[in-house]
């Protein structure tokens, strides 16, 4: 039996279950990288004000068309829009976003749990039944920011109170809710997802496949290392490499790739998120080779979502050849710039 590498490796074209695009200029410089690598992407409505209601979520879908018409040489590639759950959403808007074709989730951000949620949900069964209900009846999925915001509950114990808390109860009020565990980074976490009952997913993010909470503090403070959930402890890191990697279809990529100018996260109060659009597949590729598993990786980039959403598998093809990679120490963001995750480091793997 033959232990040599693989030198390239041809999957199905992976979707970005869960992906910031921001606005303006900084959607125009920050669309194309998704573009180059994935077709279809969920696209969260965190904006300044937030994306509620179906005509903002359309209007917002313009705008990345128009910003990825204006540059040359990308592929195919389909937003797919979300509306942010506050207290106020209506089952009227949850039918109107439905029947739009266009939008295919509802975001649940717990107010003051990570960028741009203040707008977000304070009682999540007492203040949104009726929208809950509708979500139900539809089928749309509710993709779920799953911390607690209690300021006395321990940051990197928020995910699995939010399990205790919510998402129990959230679940078993509605049994045939189609829900989201988005961005996952505990033991815990996984566990909840896979052995579930009723429709449950998970998205899980490249840095918390890659790294543990150490990453962070190496050599001082590393603020491109900082997201919200917040990178936890190698045992945690190690239960979701093996639920990415296992095949289970409840469990699929999802970047969470959140761009944000290095003047504002290398600050006193630096903001939350990593940029891994420009490079994510490779970082992908990387994660699931090291686990030993790189032929589980088209299973989670490329079926599992289509597949829970109820949308069909995409048709075209990525390749990955192995060769070196460096990732670029910043790249250009409107009048300023951001740095991308791991910015430096040489990645083996390389989307051609």
């Amino acid at each position: 039996m033959s232990s040599q590498l693989p030198t390239q490796l041809t999957i199905t074209r992976p979707d970005d279950w869960h992906l910031h695009l921001r606005d303006g200029a900084a959607l125009q410089a920050v669309v194309g990288d998704t573009a180059r690598q994935f077709a279809r992407a969920i696209i969260m409505p965190n904006l300044r004000p937030p994306v509620t209601t179906t005509e903002q979520a359309l209007a917002y879908r313009q705008r990345i068309e128009d910003a990825l018409r204006q540059q040359d040489g990308l592929p195919a590639f389909t937003p797919l829009m979300t509306l942010y759950l506050t207290d106020n959403t209506s089952a009227e808007e949850i039918v109107r976003a439905h029947e739009s074709g266009q939008v295919y989730a509802v975001k649940l951000y717990p107010a003051g749990a990570t960028t741009n949620s203040d707008a977000g949900v304070t009682d999540l069964l007492g203040k949104c039944a009726k929208a809950l209900q509708a979500l139900e009846r539809c089928g749309m999925p509710l993709l779920v920011h799953g911390e607690v915001t209690d300021p006395g509950i321990d940051v990197f114990d928020r995910e699995a109170e939010f399990i205790e808390r919510v998402m129990r109860p959230l679940r078993q009020a509605y049994p045939g809710l189609k829900v989201v565990f988005e961005h996952i980074t505990t033991k815990d976490g996984a566990e909840y997802v896979r052995d579930a009952d009723g429709p449950i997913a998970a998205t899980i993010t490249p840095q918390h496949l890659l790294y543990n909470r150490n990453a962070i503090f190496q050599g001082g403070v590393r603020p491109h290392w900082y997201c919200l959930p917040i990178l936890k402890r190698e045992v945690h890191r190690q239960a979701l490499v093996e639920a990415a990697t296992s095949g289970n279809p409840r469990f699929f990529l999802g970047t969470d790739s959140a761009p944000h100018a290095r003047g504002l996260k290398e600050h006193a109060c630096g903001c939350a998120g990593c940029y891994t659009a420009l490079h994510a597949m490779e970082l992908y590729a990387t994660a699931f080779e090291r686990a030993g598993r790189l032929d589980k990786l088209e299973g989670f980039a490329s079926f599992h979502g289509p597949d829970f959403y109820g949308l069909p598998r995409n048709t075209g093809t990525l390749t990955l050849q192995r060769e070196p990679y460096v990732i670029p120490d910043e790249v250009p963001f409107g009048n300023t710039s951001l740095v991308p995750l791991a910015a430096g480091e040489s990645l083996d793997w390389r989307v051609v």
